[in-house]
């Protein structure tokens, strides 16, 4: 009986659950319609002066130079010029071609640059990984670098945020297990990789096929022959075929370890992990670190690559006023000393507002928030993110 009973309440939370989950996809999928319908297209939006010059790596007052010599985009009906992504990538050429000596503000990697794959992190959800892929991403690309996101979370929030919905968007053999799984439906990166609506930004989405990786690699192992390459190389195998189209990769990994974070760790030249400053996150990351450390020993015995150009831990979510996120900050940094980013990413209503119209704050219109909230957010993110292409510029060898 009682084993009858045992069984009765398992199929009942199992059916509970799946209908739970269909019934919530499908209101998903209602919302995105209205949100998005079938016939829109994601854009991004067009850029002050300020902002402009900002991308391009020089100041208003040149800026200004250049459009009085007539180049850039015509002002509006009030006087002001507002400038699209491809506005400054032009003006980036534009001065490239005017200067002399090595390009400047076409950023585009050059002989003797090895490409950059920058794999984020974390095992703990809520951590801001997402976000801080997304944004870096973005950001980079509208500073002037050919830049790939990777999103190899089955949960595809990263996707969802640059226009790709995981359940009406991407069919099967459409993520990164396409090009990585050990079958004959195998397919070259290059057929799943997709362009965004940000200019120099391409994507290769995820949804839950993904997970078919953590199921299929055990077997995998078992019935291993020679000529296969391990589950931990085939990431940077892919890698490898795309090269010399990108800069940048940026990887936003699942929160947990498995054989995708594991092949992620493999492939990258850099590692970002994400941490909330509080006790139960960082006690959480100690024992994340401890199996990281022990699984990598294992795939470095085995082969895997271990070699990275730099690690950082990037602060999220971050209250400034906060005492106790104070204190966590300073005791990580008395820990990890420069490996801690000296700029953390603060905690904002303003990106967290634009998420919910899966927008990045480089999308986002500054008049939806007050001034201060939106200006204090992007100058976080802002912060954040050159610290880390400085990172990659020293990495390189450039000033």
């Amino acid at each position: 009986m009682l084993n009858t009973a045992g069984e009765k309440k398992r199929e009942t939370l199992r059916s509970l659950i799946s209908s739970d989950a269909e019934e919530l996809s499908r209101q998903l999928q209602a919302h995105q319609q209205r949100t998005f319908p079938p016939t829109a297209q994601k854009s991004i939006r067009q850029f002050s002066p300020a902002e402009a010059a900002d991308f391009i790596g020089i100041h208003q007052g040149y800026l200004r130079q250049i459009v009085a010599d007539g180049h850039g985009p015509e002002p509006l009906a009030n006087g002001r010029r507002l400038y699209s992504v491809q506005d400054i990538e032009n003006l980036r050429h534009i001065l490239d071609d005017g200067g002399k000596g090595p390009r400047k503000y076409v950023r585009h990697r050059r002989e003797g640059e090895k490409l950059q794959v920058v794999s984020v992190m974390n095992f703990k959800g809520g951590s801001g990984k997402t976000t801080s892929s997304a944004h870096l991403a973005q950001f980079l690309a509208l500073r002037g670098y050919r830049v790939l996101a990777i999103d190899l979370d089955p949960q595809a929030s990263l996707s969802a945020l640059f226009g790709h919905q995981p359940e009406l968007d991407v069919g099967e053999n459409e993520t990164l297990y396409g090009a990585i799984r050990y079958d004959d439906a195998r397919r070259d990166i290059t057929d799943i990789v997709r362009a965004t609506y940000t200019p120099n930004l391409h994507i290769i989405p995820g949804n839950l096929e993904l997970m078919e990786f953590e199921h299929e690699t055990p077997k995998a192992l078992a019935m291993r022959h020679k000529t296969d390459s391990m589950f931990f190389a085939r990431i940077g195998e892919c890698l490898a075929e795309i090269e010399s189209a990108y800069d940048i990769v940026v990887i936003d990994c699942p929160p947990q370890l498995g054989f995708l974070t594991l092949s992620a760790l493999c492939a990258a030249t850099a590692v970002l992990i994400t941490v909330h400053p509080q006790m139960l996150d960082v006690m959480s990351m100690s024992q994340f670190l401890h199996m990281t450390g022990d699984l990598l020993s294992v795939v470095e015995d085995a082969g895997g690559s271990m070699d990275y150009d730099w690690m950082r831990y990037l602060v999220t979510r971050y209250e400034p006023n906060d005492g106790p996120q104070s204190q966590m900050s300073g005791f990580m940094r008395s820990i990890f000393g420069n490996r801690v980013l000296e700029n953390a990413m603060l905690k904002s209503t303003a990106i967290s507002d634009a998420g919910l119209t899966k927008q990045t704050l480089y999308e986002v219109d500054r008049n939806q928030f007050t001034r201060g909230t939106y200006d204090r957010a992007l100058e976080s993110l802002t912060a954040v993110n050159t610290e880390i292409e400085d990172l990659i510029k020293r990495t390189w060898g450039r000033k």
